[in-house]
């Protein structure tokens, strides 16, 4: 008795079945690779930066950039995914993710657009500083996704010095990217768990800026001043203060200038790659002052 499959009918409508299916396939590539970036209609003023402009802006704005191969995109995209299914973050429609790879051999900082659905494009990449165990009061920046919401909102440097001399968040006027009090490992003592202020933001232009790219920090993720303005300007982060602002709130933080992409998003990732050697894509710092 021969089966369906074998019988030469069943052979030429499950063949012309699969050349539909698999035409479908290809249409819906094609249909991705037109639009799978495209802005969502309505949303933002005519104020807005599309994705490929965005990667111009990058390339021309911010300093110092590394160069990343296309496999290590690849890689890390991977991560920044599986990094939002284990936080039960589902992103459906494209926009911005930044994401942060701790590991003490790559200290950097990767700007992604895309989706859950849609997968993961490297707008550019530049060296930051994370948390540096060792001393009182320095945590290890913890691993996982935090938003960026309205819940803790943003504010300003003011450009002034500690009484080592040290400005925090770097000049004035720079903007300090707030996610909140979060659990975090204390990097001395006997470790363990306490609450921290996890921030992204600039640093001291003369005194630490050289040494992005080393962990530095005591807990928060230290920036370049240019990746600061450029996700400010163009509102990387900003989808929940863009929401409310086209509600009709004033937010006084935001910019009198930006220029929003229309994939502004709103979460800050943290993976760790544990690389036990410094890959070349991202070399040590040339400065080391402090």
């Amino acid at each position: 008795m021969k089966t369906e499959l074998s019988h030469p009918r069943s052979l030429v409508r499950h063949s012309r079945f699969l050349s539909r299916c698999l035409g479908c396939v290809v249409l819906l590539i094609i249909v991705f690779n037109r639009a799978a970036f495209s802005a969502p209609a309505g949303v933002l003023s005519d104020a807005v930066v599309s994705d490929t402009s965005l990667t111009s802006h990058f390339d021309s704005e911010v300093r110092p950039r590394l160069q990343l191969p296309a496999e290590e995109s690849l890689a890390y995209s991977l991560r920044l995914q599986q990094a939002l299914q284990a936080a039960q973050v589902q992103i459906d429609s494209p926009q911005i993710v930044v994401l942060i790879d701790r590991s003490q051999k790559v200290q950097a900082a990767l700007i992604f657009m895309g989706s859950t659905w849609q997968g993961w494009r490297l707008i550019g990449a530049t060296p930051v500083s994370t948390g540096l165990p060792g001393q009182f009061d320095h945590f290890i920046t913890p691993l996982g996704v935090f938003d960026h919401s309205l819940d803790n909102p943003d504010f300003r440097a003011e450009g002034t010095k500690n009484e080592q001399g040290f400005r925090g968040y770097g000049i004035k006027g720079m903007r300090v990217f707030d996610f909140g009090w979060v659990q975090a490992e204390r990097g001395w003592g006997k470790g363990g768990l306490s609450e921290m202020r996890l921030q992204m933001h600039a640093t001291d232009p003369d005194l630490a800026e050289g040494l992005l790219g080393l962990a530095r920090s005591k807990g928060c993720v230290r920036i370049p001043a240019t990746l600061n303005s450029f996700i400010d300007r163009y509102g990387l982060l900003d989808e929940a203060y863009i929401k409310r602002a086209a509600e009709g709130r004033n937010f006084w933080v935001l910019r009198k200038d930006q220029a929003p992409t229309a994939f502004s998003g709103r979460y800050l990732v943290v993976v760790d790659s544990e690389r036990a050697t410094r890959p070349d894509w991202s070399p040590l710092p040339p400065k080391r002052v402090r």
